[in-house]
């Protein structure tokens, strides 16, 4: 299909926010990469995560403590995606790139495809962020309807109930199911992915069969089947639905757009900048648990602004945008904290199945 093009203005907002965003970093003297305090989080959770592994399949805990550690195994999970793999996959998480290639290749060991991820995410996602027909993020069909250009079905009346179970297994389906799909295809929607080389292919099979031997193979070997589908579940489905749940907020709730392209033309009708202001919002960003543990996503206005800095640097970046923004009149779209941003999410949803 044909991508949509941008409109290209002399006095461009993006243009200004690079200025003082550079400005910024001159002045403070600081690496837009990460620092030591991003490399001490993604040490912790590593070593959480494996911890966690070995005490769940080795030496088989109660019950109950299998239950409380499968659900913090999700947890982590979720989090080494937003922190680590997240960073890495942007080329944001260190100055070394090959440090960024270790940290985006964390997600073909979690059971994802870091070449999938890449099209899908950075060249797809983050330029067409909410046109239909082009983000593969709002093209949930025919379970959900994400946007009024979308074909509604009786059932999305009900969407605001139900998308708490698909959420949670997005996890499930995006390793057993949609790699595979867009492997197969050669397309992300109605993109077509560039080719796979050799090495690219070895990976994608390679991993995909690492991850079937440490997540399922070994497990039912060493504590049965039964044990095995109890923690999986659990750990699959809290990893689905925390990784949904986050990028949703940053783009299907209440003032969000989801612009469309001139038919005749192809353009859109404003620059990229501000077709990201008006496609995504914030939530939550003086809570710094909540910004620790998603990695800096509920700043998604700054990451989608400037994806190649790394998140520990978003809460100053959000002080000098939102400035701008308002010294321009432009609607800076932030929630108050994550109930609010759930809140808003669960109402877009209700208003996209009347």
């Amino acid at each position: 299909m044909t991508v949509p093009k941008f409109s290209v203005t002399h006095h461009s907002l993006h243009a200004e926010l690079k200025a003082k965003i550079s400005e910024y970093f001159v002045q403070a003297g600081r690496s837009s990469t990460g620092n030591y305090q991003l490399f001490i989080k993604a040490v912790v959770l590593t070593l959480a995560f494996i911890a966690i592994y070995i005490h769940l399949v080795f030496l088989t805990p109660a019950v109950i403590w299998q239950v409380f550690e499968s659900i913090l195994l999700g947890g982590i999970v979720a989090a080494i995606g937003f922190n680590v793999m997240h960073d890495g996959g942007h080329g944001s998480f260190s100055k070394y790139k090959w440090v960024n290639q270790l940290a985006a290749f964390s997600a073909n060991i979690l059971g994802g495809n870091s070449f999938m991820w890449n099209i899908k995410h950075n060249i797809i996602h983050h330029a067409y962020t909410n046109i239909d027909g082009v983000d593969d993020d709002i093209d949930i069909q025919p379970w959900l309807r994400m946007s009024s250009t979308q074909k509604k079905y009786r059932m999305h009346k009900y969407q605001h109930f139900y998308f708490w179970i698909l959420y949670s297994l997005l996890y499930i389906f995006w390793v057993f199911l949609l790699d595979y799909t867009k492997y197969f295809k050669g397309s992300i929607g109605g993109i077509r992915i560039k080719k796979m080389s050799l090495k690219d292919h070895l990976i994608f099979w390679n991993f995909k069969l690492m991850h079937f031997f440490l997540f399922i193979g070994l497990p039912v070997y060493v504590i049965g089947f039964d044990l095995w589908l109890i923690s999986f579940l659990i750990f699959s489905l809290v990893a689905g639905f925390v990784l949904s749940i986050i990028f949703q907020l940053a783009h299907t709730v209440e003032h969000t757009t989801f612009p469309m392209a001139n038919p005749q033309t192809g353009k859109m009708e404003d620059e990229w900048a501000i077709h990201q202001l008006k496609t995504t919002a914030n939530f939550a960003t003086k809570n710094r648990l909540v910004t620790w543990l998603v990695g800096g996503l509920n700043f998604q206005i700054e990451h989608h602004l400037f994806p190649k800095i790394s998140h520990v640097h978003y809460p100053a970046l959000h002080v000098i945008i939102k400035k701008i923004c308002e010294e321009r009149g432009i609607h800076y779209i932030e929630f108050k904290n994550l109930r609010f941003a759930i809140a808003s999410h669960v109402s877009f949803l209700k208003k996209m199945g009347r």
